[in-house]
C-alpha cells in the first residue's frame, strides 16, 4: 500500500495522488483510499509521459480505454470512481484509514508466506498465460513446491 499526499498513515491513499504519487499507488497490489482521495496522471498534460512503470498496472486495473482517458485528459479520478472502475479495492472515511490498513495487513499475514508468494506469482502470470493448460501446469508446479516445503517444515 502506498501513502498519498498526507503523511502519517501507515498505508493507503489519503488526499491527492498525482503523477509519481499515483504511480506509487499503482505499484501496490492492493489499494485503500479515503473518501477524499483523488488520482491524477498529470504527466501528459505537462508534456511528459508517465515513467515510473505506472502504465502497465493502470491498464491492468482499469482497462486500456479508461487508462487512455485518465492519462490523456489529466482529470482527477475521485475515490468513488476509483472504486467503481477497480483502481482501488476499498474506500473508507479518513479517520478509518489506519484501522482499515491494519485489518487488511492482518488478513494478508494469515496465510503461510510460501502460499502467499506462490499465489501472487500465479495471479501475476495468469494474465500473460497463453492458455488454461499452461496455467494448470503452473498451478501444479507451484503446489508441488508448496507440498515439498511443508513436508520439510514438518520433518
Amino acid at each position: 500500500m502506498a501513502h498519498g499526499a498526507h503523511a502519517g498513515h501507515r498505508g493507503g491513499v489519503h488526499g491527492h495522488a498525482i503523477g509519481a504519487g499515483f504511480q506509487l499507488a499503482l505499484a501496490c497490489d492492493l489499494r485503500i483510499a479515503t473518501t477524499e482521495a483523488k488520482f491524477t496522471m498529470a504527466e501528459p498534460s505537462l508534456g511528459l509521459v508517465p515513467d515510473l512503470t505506472g502504465t502497465l498496472p493502470l491498464v491492468r486495473a482499469v482497462g486500456y480505454s479508461r487508462a487512455v482517458d485518465i492519462c490523456l485528459t489529466g482529470r482527477r479520478v475521485t475515490a468513488a470512481e476509483a472504486l467503481r472502475i477497480g483502481l482501488v479495492n476499498s474506500v473508507v472515511a479518513p479517520d478509518e484509514l489506519d484501522s482499515a490498513v491494519d485489518e487488511l495487513v492482518a488478513a494478508l499475514l494469515k496465510p503461510a508466506a510460501g502460499a502467499t508468494r506462490e499465489t501472487l506469482a500465479l495471479l501475476a502470470s495468469a494474465a500473460e498465460s497463453p492458455g488454461i493448460d499452461e496455467q494448470r501446469a503452473a498451478e501444479r508446479a507451484a503446489q508441488l513446491r508448496r507440498l515439498a516445503e511443508l513436508r520439510q517444515l514438518l520433518s
